[in-house]
């Protein structure tokens, strides 16, 4: 093979990334595949646009047809992101025979499985690691360096926006809208930052994982979702009086043949290895029967960091183009889909809530939680000035969802209680 052709679709902070490396790295991917790479064509919104990378005019097109059709180019490596357009573009290519490098977490979310069952019918590769944690190698890592263990647990901050947002409340007390703001302007949120804020980012993340993770083919629809847009400064303040640090946590659980898949604000003990990841930086935690804990951590976004992990992929591809076995690594999921209910999933919860400041209150509340065997272990209870009202936080020992739900459901059927203020799940033990 004398060179491989790349298309490029997208020369955003991603495209100009893969370009720069590419460029620069040429005679370690010599190296590793043992002839050039060239990027032949790059497809872009607009020819004219000014560009951190440069590249000859001749290289771009505003056509994808441009790419999809040529039959010189032997990868197309999609880092434009959206879905539609998108997925009729990965479809077309596949059907041409083209192998895929994506990074596309949303088209990889919700429509894998369908474009991963093309590449296979088609012996082609369809590769996806920069969807997930940027710079980290999780994906492959689940699928080749974990391959032989069994999985049971993956939680991770994989959302750098968010643990930014987070970090900046805690460290400085700073208003949810005002670390916004400032992450808009850094380039780490987004014009409209719902996806990221609302654990819509994150939850697609999660679906890939888990169902890499697990052999399980895990849809968006079974994650259950909660942004950080509701956490207070009162909520941080506490947590961290408790021995606690809020984080916007995925979680994949599974135990037995059912599993759970979650994203929400979760309190994490300050002793756990995810309560020092700060500002942008994304880390997952793996459990295995095998290995044991390990930890995976660095950059979750950013050009070069993303790019790394597309590049990476390109070679995976083609080491494979060498080896002719395209198309051979895709495993379908082993086992059919199993959810936990209610009852089964368990964790321990923080509850704050504002009650009348009365003898015999308290009481009523505890015996709730003795009715459903829950007990507390944590307990502060400040009286509110001037409103007759107390606050009270209370940390459970581990409870099921089942049983945490029912007694939030009585506990605001009691007249004593005006109002929970907020409740979050909690992971990890505070030695007090």
């Amino acid at each position: 093979m004398e060179s491989i052709s790349i298309g490029l679709m997208g020369l955003g902070t991603v495209g100009s990334g893969v370009v720069q490396i590419i460029n620069n790295h040429q005679d370690k991917l010599m190296h590793q595949v043992g002839c050039p790479v060239k990027i032949k064509k790059i497809l872009v919104k607009n020819l004219n646009k000014e560009r951190v990378v440069q590249v000859a005019p001749e290289l771009l097109t505003t056509d994808a047809d441009d790419i999809i059709n040529d039959p010189e180019i032997d990868v197309i490596i999609e880092v434009i992101g959206g879905m539609d357009n998108t997925k009729a573009y990965i479809k077309k290519a596949l059907m041409n025979r083209k192998n895929i490098v994506t990074a596309n977490k949303d088209l990889m979310a919700l429509h894998g499985s369908e474009l991963l069952t093309i590449a296979s019918d088609n012996g082609c590769d369809l590769f996806y690691e920069a969807s997930v944690g940027g710079g980290i190698p999780i994906l492959r890592s689940l699928v080749d360096g974990l391959a032989s263990d069994r999985i049971t647990k993956m939680m991770g901050i994989v959302n750098g926006t968010t643990n930014f947002i987070l970090t900046k409340m805690s460290k400085y007390g700073s208003a949810y809208e005002d670390v916004l703001k400032e992450a808009q302007e850094l380039g780490y949120a987004e014009a409209d930052p719902t996806a990221d804020v609302e654990g819509l980012d994150a939850a697609r993340k999660m679906t890939i994982l888990a169902t890499l993770g697990f052999s399980m083919k895990i849809d968006l629809d079974d994650v259950k979702v909660k942004g950080i847009t509701e956490i207070t400064e009162e909520d941080l303040k506490y947590g961290k009086q408790l021995g606690y640090t809020m984080k916007l946590i995925g979680i994949a659980h599974r135990e037995g043949e059912r599993v759970e898949v979650s994203v929400q604000p979760t309190l994490l003990a300050e002793s756990h290895p995810l309560a020092s990841v700060q500002d942008e930086f994304n880390a997952v935690y793996v459990y295995g029967e095998a290995v044991g804990e390990t930890m995976f951590y660095g950059p979750g976004a950013g050009s070069l960091p993303t790019a790394t992990a597309v590049v990476s992929d390109l070679v995976a591809v083609m080491k494979n183009m060498r080896l002719g076995v395209n198309g051979k690594s895709a495993v379908t999921p082993q086992y059919p889909k199993q959810l936990k209910r209610p009852s089964e999933k368990y964790a321990k919860y923080f509850l704050r809530l504002h009650v009348r400041d009365e003898i015999g209150v308290f009481a009523n509340m505890t015996s709730i939680f003795s009715e459903h065997n829950v007990s507390l272990e944590k307990i502060l209870q400040m009286p509110l000035k001037n409103k007759g009202l107390a606050e009270i936080v209370l940390v459970t020992h581990q409870a099921s969802l089942q049983d945490y739900e029912d007694i939030l459901i009585k506990l605001r059927d009691l007249q004593a209680v005006k109002m929970i203020k907020s409740s979050y799940r909690v992971e990890g033990s505070v030695n007090v």
